[in-house]
């Protein structure tokens, strides 16, 4: 049974966005959290960036180390570039929402809806891109902070000081922020993904959000690529299994 409230909105389609929002938020929460115990590509990267860091303070010139970072920044700038295209996109649907309304009222698979409850889903959708956006310039900015703090680094013969290796423990840091926040940034684009579903139906919404959360989980915490990066696993075993 569907129990249906004003203008067409249900309650299945109550619940369905309440999982979506308590499965990011509570992901996020749980994924982002430092603890030492869980082993994450997060918490294994920053020893390479901090390695990386280290290693940096050695070199005359800095050639290689610009280089890595202008691929990095270019990334992030294509992922907001096309976030606001989305978000333009989905805009522009509302001006036309009575024509995808008649051409979705055929199709058998497409649960019906009022008008009320598909902008309701297109405000959804336009908000998780949103918010990937300010997610992708925020992590672009700690790069560039990043930038900054590499920028002091002193010169090679004292990179051994106690001040030269705090600095580059301090630029590992804001490197892992930015990629923390770059990683929040991807994660909308995978929840954004399940959110399409809610236009079929909210069951399936509930169950392509349960998927995307299993999908991001395998990535970060159980992937062959976690195990061939840690240096405590027997990498060797990766590609034999």
């Amino acid at each position: 049974m569907n129990i249906e409230f004003m203008h067409g909105v249900t309650l299945w389609d109550f619940i369905s966005l309440f999982w979506f929002i308590a499965a990011w938020m509570g992901y996020t929460a749980w994924a982002d959290s430092f603890n030492q115990k869980r082993t994450s590509l997060m918490s294994v990267m920053y020893e390479y960036r901090l390695q990386w860091m280290r290693e940096s303070l050695h070199r005359e010139v800095r050639v290689a180390d610009a280089a890595l970072l202008s691929t990095l920044i270019r990334s992030i700038s294509l992922f907001a570039s096309t976030a606001i295209f989305i978000i333009g996109g989905t805009v522009a649907m509302f001006g036309g929402l009575e024509q995808i309304r008649d051409l979705t009222a055929e199709l058998t698979y497409v649960a019906k809806a009022s008008k009320v409850m598909w902008e309701i889903k297109l405000l959804t959708l336009a908000l998780v891109f949103i918010y990937a956006f300010f997610k992708f310039a925020w992590a672009l900015r700690q790069f560039n902070y990043m930038l900054i703090v590499m920028g002091a680094f002193p010169a090679p013969d004292r990179a051994e000081t106690p001040e030269a290796l705090a600095i580059a423990e301090r630029a590992a840091r804001v490197n892992a922020l930015a990629v923390q926040t770059f990683n929040r940034g991807m994660r909308a684009y995978y929840f954004g993904m399940a959110a399409l579903a809610w236009f079929i139906h909210p069951w399936i919404f509930v169950g392509a959000t349960l998927l995307v959360v299993l999908v991001i989980y395998r990535r970060e915490f159980k992937s062959k690529t976690l195990l061939t990066l840690d240096p405590r696993s027997d990498y060797e075993a990766v590609f034999k299994s």
